[in-house]
């Protein structure tokens, strides 16, 4: 990436968030690969500790410590669910409902990499919440949709909109009847929310949509988010 460091986000003592492209892989294997955890540690020389990942096909915020006491803050939050995380998605198909809360069961199938919707007696059927509202609808005829994650399950925003009849532009994998050149997927981490490590001040990180034509319009729209 040759405007890699236009792209992060905040870098402090205690943490970087940096807004991926779509397609780039959030980690390698061994450190081989020219993923975000390698290009950051490269940029930053220093070890980083990865707190949520986002699927490679999506982009936006992705929020590393840089120690582990950060580290360790970080993960308790994200277990207690104080770390607010909302996504933007673009949909051909408007969902039924201008506004509502999805709650699903899904089973993440290791072998294909991909999570279905099971019923809740599943022995391996884990229960997915998230709140999504329609934005808006695009110049391009696509819609957009803010979401907020209630849990983190694999898979699970491209899962559950696929569930109710509007899978994400770009993800064949979940039934979208386009592909995208560069595999990405029309979803992208816009925010989080959480409390700062040591100063107790709100810290709301805000990463701007892809400068690519699919997107086009979505910032403006995206500015008046709804969800509470």
């Amino acid at each position: 990436m040759n405007n890699f460091p236009d792209h992060i986000l905040v870098n402090n003592h205690h943490y970087v968030a940096f807004n991926k492209p779509g397609g780039m892989a959030v980690q390698s294997v061994h450190q081989k690969e020219q993923s975000l955890e390698v290009l950051l540690f490269h940029y930053c020389k220093a070890n980083l500790f990865l707190i949520h990942r986002i699927d490679q096909p999506c982009s936006g915020v992705v929020l590393f410590a840089k120690k582990k006491t950060s580290a360790a803050y970080f993960s308790e939050l994200i277990k207690s669910q104080n770390i607010e995380r909302r996504y933007l998605a673009l949909v051909s198909n408007k969902p039924l409902k201008d506004m509502d809360t999805l709650s699903h069961f899904l089973f993440a199938h290791k072998k294909s990499n991909k999570s279905f919707e099971v019923d809740e007696t599943h022995k391996e059927g884990k229960k997915a919440i998230l709140e999504y509202v329609f934005c808006g609808t695009l110049p391009n005829g696509n819609h957009l949709l803010e979401i907020k994650l209630e849990t983190g399950r694999h898979h699970q925003i491209r899962a559950q909109l696929a569930a109710i009849g509007s899978p994400i532009i770009g993800d064949i994998k979940y039934g979208s009847k386009e592909s995208r050149s560069d595999n990405s997927i029309a979803l992208h981490a816009y925010s989080l929310d959480f409390i700062h490590p040591v100063d107790q001040t709100n810290v709301k990180i805000i990463a701007p949509v892809p400068d690519i034509e699919i997107w086009k319009n979505a910032q403006s729209i995206s500015e008046g988010l709804k969800l509470k």
